[in-house]
């Protein structure tokens, strides 16, 4: 009886021991993603019916046609992810859907308040304008590098959209507003965006600078990197200066100077920029008289009440906030209502302490924490500097909208009149939020994406920031690359 020989080895294949180790598959989370995103939208919906039936003792009829269509919505902002960014971060998008089913929420249960001026369905017209514009930049943004080339651009049109409103009249005692046949716009929403793209794109430029001889000839380069960036700053500043929008001029300022300490991780520029804030909001409320009038209702809120001619807004914002305590008084029973034209807009954060109280406003501020931190998460993932400054930038904005507009309604610091991210009435706010969330999954994309999975940089885009740093200081570019 003979053995049978084992039929040999192929000849291409490797010993065991030589061949890599098999990758461990990488997990991207889009269930996750999904599962959240339902709990997302059955809980507006929840809410939305709570109103109804607080209110008028029924579940409003239209509960099933608002959950059809957020959830529509966040279907097709879920498989734009899935498709285009499949590594992204899987809390970005759902956080951002409930904050925006939230905003519908309130200002629902507002509309019962006032009868004759609902504001809940055009809100949700511009929440499916803005995840149209969030599907459209997922997926046709295939690399965030190629923003850094048009920094320029960026700017210009900024500069652009924040001088239009000057044209018309002003709004509330602002000129930030274009009114044109019953349609307004807010043009400055959209130029921070564009502003922070900027920014981004120089304080990488210098962070990629080779290294000068002599302490010289190294000032001088960053003078003429970062020139552009304080010019461009300054600019912005004027603008909003002349129109009386004290809110979104600390906006800018506070990305400018956060950009900074990133870029050049010295804590001085945090102090100065302290000093600098605290000296022209001092002036500029000495010599407007607009922001003089907010300054003088912050020192003294219930002036009007001691004096016979009753409560102001910022009164009634704080008469909302007491009376909602821990736990509030139950959503659809508060009476914020009373707080006037801005209830919906300004003010809408006031609705939310009454009914919701401090456990709701701390779950809330917790949802604005998650998508701040994930979107500094992206930027630390980022192995470009101009990833990881924009991913900074775009998601300081809503950490500091979210401070300076709770400041002001609950009377910490003079009312500033900003957009609560996400659940403030106003579309230029909403879709501009969309749009901020967008660009932070695509990094976040990027920055969670395995090493052999990542794309390279198209031709001539790969050094596109170090090569203009390069330039900038005096040094020609190296060819080919």
């Amino acid at each position: 009886m003979t053995a049978t020989a084992p039929p040999p080895a192929p000849a291409s294949s490797a010993p065991a021991a030589d061949r890599p180790p098999p990758r461990p598959p990488v997990s991207r989370r889009r269930g996750v993603e999904l599962v959240l995103l339902a709990g997302a939208v059955l809980i507006s919906v929840c809410g939305y019916a709570v109103v109804g039936l607080t209110v008028r003792g029924a579940v409003p009829g239209g509960a099933a046609g608002y959950g059809a269509g957020l959830g529509a919505l966040a279907l097709l902002a879920h498989l734009a992810v899935r498709c285009g960014a499949p590594h992204a971060d899987p809390l970005l998008l759902p956080v951002a859907v409930l904050l925006n089913g939230i905003g519908l929420v309130l200002i629902f249960r507002l509309d019962l308040a006032t009868p004759g001026h609902h504001a809940a369905p055009a809100q949700l017209v511009w929440s499916a304008v803005g995840i149209a514009l969030f599907t459209a930049a997922v997926l046709l943004v295939r690399d965030h590098r190629r923003l850094a080339r048009y920094g320029p651009v960026c700017a210009a049109s900024a500069l652009a959209l924040m001088l239009a409103p000057l044209a018309f009249p002003a709004v509330n005692g602002a000129k930030i507003w274009i009114r044109l046949a019953g349609f307004s716009i807010q043009p400055g929403e959209f130029a921070k965006v564009l502003i922070t793209v900027f920014f981004a794109a120089r304080l990488a430029a210098h962070r990629a600078a080779p290294p000068a001889d002599g302490p010289g000839a190294a000032r001088g380069a960053a003078l003429r990197i970062l020139r552009p960036v304080a010019v461009v700053w300054l600019l912005t500043v004027a603008i909003l200066v002349l129109e009386r929008d004290l809110g979104t001029s600390l906006l800018y300022f506070c990305i400018f100077v956060v950009l900074l300490y990133v870029a050049t991780g010295r804590l001085g520029w945090l102090a100065v920029g302290v000093l600098l804030a605290g000296a022209g909001a001092t002036a500029v409320a000495v010599l407007e008289p607009h922001v003089h009038s907010r300054v003088a209702d912050w020192l003294h809120p219930f002036a009007g009440v001691a004096t016979g001619a009753g409560p102001g807004q910022l009164a009634q914002s704080l008469y909302a906030f007491g009376a909602g305590g821990l736990l509030g008084t139950g959503l659809g029973r508060g009476d914020s209502y009373l707080i006037g034209f801005a209830m919906k807009s300004d003010f809408l954060l006031a609705t939310f302490g009454e009914e919701l109280g401090l456990a709701g406003l701390t779950a809330l501020f917790l949802l604005y924490a998650v998508l701040v931190a994930r979107g500094f998460r992206a930027g630390l993932g980022l192995p470009d500097p101009f990833g990881g400054l924009l991913a900074v930038g775009l998601a300081a904005l809503p950490a500091v909208q979210v401070f300076v507009i709770s400041g002001g309604v609950m009377g910490l610091i003079p009312l500033t009149g900003m957009a609560l991210p996400f659940l403030a009435q106003g579309g230029s706010s909403l879709v501009t939020n969309w749009l901020i969330v967008a660009l932070l999954i695509r990094l976040s994309d990027r920055a969670r994406r395995p090493p052999g999975d990542a794309p390279d940089a198209p031709d001539g885009l790969r050094d596109t920031v170090g090569a203009e740093a390069v330039a900038v200081a005096g040094r020609a570019p190296e060819a080919g690359r």
